[in-house]
């Protein structure tokens, strides 16, 4: 492509969010901003993990607008900037580049990915060497760095272009019974439809088991239909149709991955909508009840309690963190950890890189229900009768007109915190990430702010849908009085 000047231009309204700064195309997520971050990146990358002598970087990119360029032009400037630059040769999930960086002891890795954002959006992720979401430290670093002149080195490195499905799926294949997988298909007793959103994860099941899949939205469109690449219920309507209409006698199985497949949701074989909120416990019964692993699970605050109970009936420690996976990427390097999970859909396993990796919890979805001949709503039905758990959970985001508006709702959380949430008193309140409310009947509210949109975002758990939708409400009610 052309070059691009990297010239003046406003660096300090550049910040990164729960995972990596993200932006408006043409508006504020520029050729220029995204050379100029990935070059300073690699060099923050250098000073954090350069001990392991590498000056590799890896760099890879989803299927939004432009991405395949924005990854070209990041690369050019970090090798202009003295790298070694791996450039993939085509779309992947964000975990192959994380898996990528750690597999080829890397400094690290620049994925071009907004993620779940809508069509309008794309973004820039940075990834450690350890193949997990870099902490805190690290991207402050970065935007210390944004007033600095671009980096450049007397000896230009280079950039070579490599494939990062074969390894990542070979890693990937080794963690489960592949066979007995396909076994399943082959016979007719699983039937699978793959939901991928226009996204990375377009191909990757198939590449996994060697098996044609029933996949939905697997071509690329930049505008994602008019919506975004989120797996939430209103997305996915092909899906729904799809499974209501099945032909098969088997179990079926739905899955649904988001634009850069680090994030999943599941449906199962009536059609309805299962968020990690369910899945998350359906993977701790199989790793422990059926492949005897052990381990620390790790949650956020928006985690469901049947976490909480689950634990406790197969004696498992918890450790809670706020939301966004780098917090539980952390943790995963400190402790023994069995798995770690956000309601949002991320999810990853300790034996793992330390990083969300959505193909690899389809594949235990798969043969936690090949194994158990049960699909995913039978599996959740039973842990529930297990835990004698019946509550029942939701989310709403709420647009903001503008980041004034969120620093009103903040500054009214702080100063005039509420002691009774739709009725109901007050037990405790945990702020390390918003507002969790504890409610005096066990349910709960959480109110916090997006990193990366002026989105207000609440999350309930509650006895049944009635009180979740109320409590939901009420928070709705509170946040337009406010603003």
């Amino acid at each position: 492509m052309a070059s691009v000047s990297p010239a003046t231009f406003v660096d300090k309204d550049i910040k990164f969010g729960t995972d990596g700064w993200r932006g408006i195309i043409a508006a504020d997520f520029t050729f220029g901003r995204v050379g100029k971050v990935a070059a300073i990146a690699a060099q923050v990358l250098e000073e954090t993990y350069g001990d392991n002598g590498s000056k590799t970087i890896i760099v890879g990119y989803d299927r939004r607008f432009l991405s395949t360029d924005f990854a070209r032009y990041a690369a050019e400037c970090i090798a202009a900037a003295g790298y070694e630059v791996k450039l993939s040769e085509c779309f992947a999930p964000t975990p192959a580049f994380s898996w990528a960086a750690f597999d080829q002891k890397a400094l690290g890795a620049i994925v071009i990915t907004a993620s779940h954002n809508p069509a309008a959006y794309n973004g820039l992720k940075v990834k450690s060497a350890f193949g997990g979401s870099v902490p805190p430290e690290v991207t402050q670093k970065v935007e210390a760095k944004l007033d600095e002149p671009m980096p450049k080195s007397e000896t230009a490195g280079s950039i070579t272009e490599f494939d990062p499905w074969p390894s990542y799926c070979t890693a990937l294949q080794s963690m489960v019974d592949i066979e007995a997988i396909r076994q399943a298909l082959d016979d007719g007793k699983l039937t699978v439809f793959c939901e991928v959103m226009h996204g990375a994860a377009s191909g990757g099941l198939q590449r996994l088991l060697a098996r044609e899949i029933t996949e939905i939205n697997g071509e690329a469109d930049p505008l994602f239909e008019g919506g975004a690449p989120e797996p939430l219920p209103k997305y996915i309507p092909k899906l729904f149709e799809a499974v209501k209409h099945k032909t098969n006698d088997g179990l079926t199985v739905g899955l649904i991955f988001d634009g850069d497949c680090d994030r999943i949701a599941g449906m199962d074989g009536n059609a309805n909508f299962l968020s990690s909120q369910v899945l998350i416990p359906i993977l701790m019964e199989h790793l422990t009840q059926r492949r005897g692993m052990t381990g620390e699970v790790v949650k956020t605050l928006s985690g469901s309690n049947i976490f909480l109970s689950l634990a406790k009936l197969y004696d498992l420690p918890v450790y809670e963190t706020p939301i966004g996976y780098k917090y539980i990427a952390d943790r995963m390097l400190d402790a023994e950890v069995l798995i770690g999970g956000e309601e949002s859909g991320g999810i990853g396993y300790g034996h793992h890189i330390p990083e969300r990796d959505a193909l690899l919890s389809a594949l235990y979805l798969l043969e936690a229900v090949v194994q158990s001949s049960q699909d995913f709503g039978e599996l959740n039905d039973g842990l529930r009768q297990q835990t004698h758990f019946s509550a029942e959970y939701d989310r709403i985001d709420l647009p903001l007109a503008n980041m004034e508006v969120r620093a009103k709702l903040l500054e009214a959380l702080q100063s005039s915190t509420p002691q009774t949430v739709a009725g109901k008193k007050v037990a405790s309140c945990i702020d390390i990430d918003g507002y969790k409310f504890n409610l005096e009947d066990d349910s709960w509210l959480l109110i916090r702010f997006s990193g990366t949109e002026p989105v207000l975002r609440l999350y309930s758990e509650a006895a049944d849908t009635e009180s979740v939708h109320k409590i939901l409400a009420w928070a709705k009610d509170w946040a337009n009085s406010v603003s």
